[in-house]
């Protein structure tokens, strides 16, 4: 029988534009596909193709500079058009245009170790590790593995009808971590959406948003320390994994769900990994005066992108939101409109049922940053067994003593994301956290 965990802390953001069917359709056929560096933290990347050079879906792309083994792949087969470089000639995408072929690059998988060939098919850079929340070292003896089978931000897909038919790779994709640890294998599901597998332990999650974040869970299983590093991925990778452990090759499709107020239908869309976004978007966006906020990822711990950018490696939503709704408000931010939303009682929407209808909301942060309220609301949004707020205190200090006893380690920047939404003081604590990360790897190693 499953392990229940219930969590209190937190809350359910709800917003207008949630999908209402379960339906996936046919996204429209992308024309170029990117994959971005930066969305693969810790890797410095160094290219081992040229433009013009062609590739099948699963060929290298780069590879990590500090770890040649590190290597990140092609999604689909076509040729490199753009290999785009920014200030300092940092590597910012690389850009091939698909020729729609079925292409794809077939794996030994019984000629090599389980870790060589997810390192080499490009699935090593999917996953990630604590502490630091980067693409896993992989010299480093991982104690646990931790799945997480569900998303509770706001607008989220369910992961498990993204997976669909795929759930039948999960016991092969378990039985590959397994060997890649001597601890154990957790499945962190949420009650109603189990997954199980025979070598593997299922923890069933109830409770708000983020009960869904790998690093909560593993949190309130069992918490990182110090000298010890843990592996995380979704049940998506770890389906990918399965299938390219029983098939020979990695199938970089998936559902996105696209979603948000500014959506005239949302919905779920089949698609393949680094598509444009004019190809999830196309003709489904309400006209609104002052434009939209397209988000890579939820509300909370996205990735503002362009009209013309790419859906990003690690996301499987796309939110649009309005830029602004309503320029010009009576009273403004001293207005008592039910209309105005706050996880508090400022405003009176919570007499109308605030917390449970879904709310209209845009990209405003209505206010400005000021110092930090040590009133505990950092807590109240993140339920894991540390000090929110002053850890956000000693990773602006950089007081390496005080961060790695407030639990440093456990934490990445998406766990501060809600608790960022509810901040009186409007401090980037994501931001701050992600700073913190960097310079404490930076600091160790």
């Amino acid at each position: 029988m499953a392990k229940l965990i219930k969590l209190k802390k937190g809350f359910d953001l709800r917003l207008e534009g949630a999908i209402a069917s379960a339906k996936v359709t046919d996204g429209e056929k992308s024309q170029h596909f990117a994959v971005i560096p930066d969305d693969f933290r810790g890797v410095i990347p160094r290219m081992d193709v040229k433009e013009g050079a062609r590739v099948a879906a699963g060929d290298v792309l780069f590879h990590d500079k500090n770890h040649e083994e590190i290597k990140v792949v092609s999604p689909v087969a076509g040729v490199v058009k753009g290999v785009n470089r920014g200030e300092r000639r940092k590597l910012e995408s690389v850009v091939i245009e698909a020729d729609h072929s079925n292409e794809r690059k077939q794996f030994d998988i019984s000629a090599r170790d389980a870790k060589s060939i997810l390192l080499e098919s490009g699935l090593w850079s999917m996953m990630r590790q604590r502490p630091y929340d980067i693409v896993p070292n992989p010299n480093a003896a991982l104690r646990d593995v931790f799945v997480t089978c569900f998303d509770s931000a706001p607008l989220a897909p369910s992961l498990s009808l993204v997976v669909g038919e795929g759930s039948r790779y999960v016991e092969k994709g378990v039985e590959v971590l397994k060997r890649l640890t001597k601890g154990k294998v957790y499945l962190c599901c949420r009650e109603g959406e189990e997954f199980s597998a025979s070598q593997a332990e299922t923890v069933v999650f109830a409770g708000p948003h983020p009960a869904g974040n790998v690093g909560v869970q593993a949190a309130n299983i069992c918490p990182v320390n110090k000298g010890e590093t843990i592996l995380t991925l979704d049940i998506v990778t770890l389906v990918r994994i399965g299938r390219l452990f029983t098939e020979g090759y990695v199938d970089f499709g998936t559902v996105v769900a696209v979603a948000g107020s500014a959506v005239k239908e949302p919905r779920y869309v089949a698609t393949t990994m680094g598509c444009e976004l004019s190809a999830l978007l196309h003709d489904n966006l309400t006209a609104v005066p002052n434009g939209v906020r397209i988000i890579n990822g939820n509300v909370l711990s996205g990735v503002k992108t362009a009209a013309d950018g790419f859906l990003r490696s690690p996301y499987r939503q796309v939110s649009v939101i309005p830029e602004l709704l309503r320029k010009d408000e009576f009273m403004g931010w001293a207005s008592l409109s039910a209309r105005k939303f706050s996880v508090y009682r400022t405003f009176t929407h919570w007499l109308f049922g605030g917390k449970r209808k879904p709310f209209a909301m845009d990209s405003r942060i209505n206010g400005g940053e000021r110092a930090i309220v040590m009133s505990g609301e950092y807590d109240r949004m993140l339920p894991m067994d540390i000090y929110a707020e002053y850890l956000i205190k000693a990773i602006i200090a950089f007081d390496i003593d005080k961060m790695e006893q407030l639990g440093i380690y456990e934490v990445a920047p998406e766990d501060f994301a809600l608790a960022e939404f509810a901040d009186t003081s409007k401090l980037e604590l994501q931001q701050i956290v992600r700073t913190g990360l960097d310079r404490m790897r930076k600091e160790m190693e």
